[in-house]
C-alpha cells in the first residue's frame, strides 16, 4: 500500500553560502523517501523583524515564506549555533512567522529541529528552539534528534556527509517526523 504524501517545509538559520546546516538540509532533500515532498525555504531576503513594518503590510519574502510554512504538513528548522543558542537569522524568520498568534502559520504545526554544529552538534541551539516553541505553539519532535558535531569534518565538498551513518540518522528521522505528523493529524 502506498503511503499518503505529506510536505516538508524546511529552512536554514544560516546565510553562509558553505553553511553545513544548508548542506544538511540539501542532502535531507536529496534522500527523502517519495512520499515526503520536501521543500527548503530561502529566507535570506526576510527583512529584520519590525512590528511597524508588519502592521502596514509585511514584506513580500515574509509573505511567500508564511505561506509555504502554512501550506507544508510539517517543518524542519536546521539553525547553527552561536553564542550557546540558535542564530539570530533563525529567530528573525521564526519571529515574522508567529505574527500574528492567531493566524500564526507555526501554530500546532509538527517541527524537527536539527542541527550541524561544533564540538556538541548544536545541542544548546536546539535546546533553545524548544522553549521557543512552547510559545509558538510548535509540536516539536524530541526523537530521535540529528545533532551532527564538527560540521567542517562531517561533509565532503560537494555537501554529502562524509560518516555513512548520517543517511541511516537522516531517514529515521524523516520516517519519525513522518509518523509524528499523521499522530497529531489524528487529534
Amino acid at each position: 500500500m502506498e503511503k499518503e504524501k505529506i510536505t516538508v517545509a524546511s529552512f536554514s538559520g544560516s546565510l553562509r553560502k558553505g553553511s553545513y546546516n544548508t548542506m544538511l538540509l540539501k542532502y535531507i532533500q536529496k534522500v527523502s523517501p517519495p512520499y515526503i515532498n520536501f521543500e527548503i525555504i530561502d529566507i535570506s531576503q526576510i527583512p529584520l523583524y519590525n512590528e511597524d513594518v508588519r502592521i502596514q503590510g509585511e514584506p513580500s519574502p515574509v509573505k511567500i515564506f508564511k505561506e509555504k510554512l502554512g501550506l507544508a504538513d510539517a517543518l524542519i528548522i536546521a539553525t547553527p549555533e552561536y553564542n550557546y543558542s540558535f542564530s539570530g537569522v533563525t529567530k528573525n524568520a521564526i519571529d515574522w512567522a508567529s505574527r500574528p498568534l492567531d493566524t500564526s502559520p507555526l501554530n500546532e504545526k509538527p517541527v524537527a529541529f536539527v542541527s550541524v554544529g561544533g564540538r556538541f552538534g548544536g545541542s544548546r541551539a536546539v535546546y533553545h528552539l524548544h522553549q521557543v516553541a512552547i510559545f509558538t505553539n510548535m509540536y516539536p519532535l524530541n526523537k530521535p534528534e540529528l545533532l551532527i558535531s564538527n560540521g567542517a569534518e562531517s561533509f565532503d565538498e560537494n555537501g554529502n556527509p562524509i560518516d555513512s551513518k548520517i543517511e541511516e540518522r537522516v531517514l529515521k528521522l524523516l520516517d519519525a517526523l513522518y509518523e509524528w505528523t499523521f499522530r497529531l493529524k489524528k487529534k
